[in-house]
């Protein structure tokens, strides 16, 4: 499938959370976008990289500026890039344009000038609604900032937007869940994120905790606060689409995000971004001075071919995330009878666990799906069970 989705990297944060790994560029907690020379310098260099791409001459459908804090972008900056996007591909009428936003980084005319060049779609980090937890994390807003963020959205008028959290922090507790939970929820947003912390390498948190000991919670904990956070949402009315995603209005889910988790091709820009074309993977450096260097050496594209065994494998592994599941009649079409019948095989004990189900959500199509919550929370356990079949993979 020709790509129609691109994603924008920008770099750019007044701090480094602890436990970020993405390629960020830190400019400190009094940064004013309007005169940072390495800003522009940045966005430069994304417009030759974008200028360079080859087009497949179909319009972008969604458009995910994403971090780093691209709400550290101007107007007029963010604004740029999408011209150079639209002159290079042209951008759909009804393209979704999402940005993430962090609170205490814009201001009500910053807001809407981001909306009045196209934006359509905010997604803000809120992460927490304790102070305590949030200065853990090393972020640089407080739950005042929060509040007053939404207020902003509000004043714009922006009715599609989401609010991320993370389980799992430091010394959060199952109460703290709860309270995030309820907190967002009364805030009424389109869509909300729940994110398990993953303690990554050569990150701070790394350096100061190990998976499974205090103060990260138990593992036990982080189950539970899974689990509640499905029984909540849901209880308050969201749609649980994917494994950390919920949504109010079904026709608000993140177009963007969806083209990830059906495994379709996609453009990325940037630092460090990942672009999946025609099979092939490509990364860009995740060093500023490397980066700008690719760029003026021309962007030379040294893609991965991607393998139909890998394909089958991240197929599954994506499109598991999706509550809906991934379609049977797809996978025999693009892999083969063998591959699904030695799959239908693997899962059958967690079918009888409960964890695994397999039924008709479309005519003549049935649907192999993880059961919510239990199913997706031990997705590890069953795509594990499934790789190492070589009776699977190698089909």
């Amino acid at each position: 499938m020709l790509p129609t989705a691109a994603y924008i990297h920008i770099p750019f944060c007044r701090r480094r959370c602890f436990y970020c790994d993405f390629p960020v560029f830190v400019v400190g907690d009094r940064h004013n976008g309007s005169t940072s020379g390495n800003i522009q310098l940045y966005v430069e260099r994304l417009g030759k990289e974008i200028a360079a791409q080859v087009s497949y001459d179909r319009p972008l459908e969604t458009i995910f500026f994403g971090g780093g804090t691209p709400s550290l972008l101007t107007v007029a900056q963010l604004g740029q890039i999408l011209d150079w996007l639209a002159a290079k591909f042209g951008i759909a009428s009804n393209a979704e344009i999402s940005m993430e936003i962090d609170p205490g980084t814009f201001d009500l005319a910053q807001l809407q000038g981001y909306l009045q060049a196209g934006v359509n779609r905010v997604s803000i980090g809120v992460q927490a609604f304790q102070d305590n937890l949030l200065q853990l994390c090393g972020r640089s807003h407080t739950v005042s900032d929060i509040y007053h963020a939404v207020e902003l959205l509000h004043q714009g008028g922006v009715e599609n937007w989401s609010l991320d959290l993370i389980s799992g922090l430091p010394q959060q507790t199952i109460a703290d869940w709860v309270a995030s939970l309820e907190s967002a929820i009364a805030l009424n947003p389109m869509h909300i994120a729940c994110y398990d912390l993953v303690v990554e390498v050569q990150t701070p948190f790394a350096k100061q905790y190990q998976p499974g000991n205090t103060p990260l919670p138990s593992d036990e904990a982080t189950a539970q606060m899974f689990r509640l956070a499905q029984q909540t949402l849901t209880g308050a009315g969201y749609h649980h689409y994917e494994i950390s995603s919920y949504v109010r209005n079904i026709d608000y889910q993140c177009r963007h995000n969806l083209t990830y988790w059906q495994n379709q091709s996609y453009y990325a820009f940037g630092m460090g971004a990942a672009s999946y074309l025609e099979g092939y993977r490509f990364t860009r450096p995740r060093k500023t001075q490397e980066y700008y260097q690719w760029v003026a050496d021309g962007c030379d594209w040294q893609e991965v071919i991607t393998s139909v065994e890998d394909r089958f494998l991240e197929t599954f592994m994506l499109g598991l995330r999706l509550t809906q599941g991934v379609s049977l009649r797809s996978i025999l079409a693009e892999f083969g009878v063998d591959r699904v019948d030695n799959l239908l095989k693997c899962v059958q004990r967690y079918q009888q666990q409960g964890w695994v189900e397999i039924d008709s959500i479309e005519h003549r199509d049935r649907h192999l799906r993880l059961s919510d919550p239990e199913g997706l929370l031990f997705s590890n356990v069953v795509l594990t069970e499934i790789f190492s079949q070589e009776s699977i993979v190698d089909s």
